[in-house]
């Protein structure tokens, strides 16, 4: 089983969300960017070193979410989902087709990767808790 980290980011009031490539897994579905923890590697470092080597950006993370995992056809991943926060909305996109700050009410319009779902899920239960309070 693969463990994978994926970022939330916000910005002010927007969240950074990735369409995967053509050439990737899950083509042209939408996603949270991060990667696959290293041997040895804490799931917080990844996250930091994945956002990094993607976007260019640095990120320092907030919280931390429920993990989820998920059997695709062809493999089974852990997805490990941190809520960060980054101080410029400025990022290099270097593998993902789409990249794109959206309102967090916007979330549910994309086409995501079925593993993001009760990511997506979880976070806007979070922000719309945080609107009511």
């Amino acid at each position: 089983m693969l463990r994978v980290t994926c970022a939330i980011i916000q910005y002010k009031d927007k969240v950074l969300v990735a369409q995967r490539s053509q050439n990737m897994l899950l083509p042209l579905k939408w996603e949270f960017p991060g990667g696959k923890v290293e041997k040895g590697e804490l799931d917080e470092d990844c996250i930091v070193r994945e956002i990094k080597e993607e976007l260019d950006l640095d990120i320092i993370i907030k919280s931390r979410l429920t993990s989820v995992v998920h059997h695709y056809d062809s493999f089974s991943l852990e997805l490990i989902p941190f809520i960060c926060l980054t101080d410029t909305p400025v990022f290099q996109r270097r593998e993902h087709a789409q990249i794109l700050w959206v309102e967090p009410t916007e979330l549910r319009k994309y086409d995501w990767a079925a593993a993001d779902i009760p990511i997506v899920e979880e976070y806007l239960k979070l922000v719309n808790d945080r609107i009511e309070e």
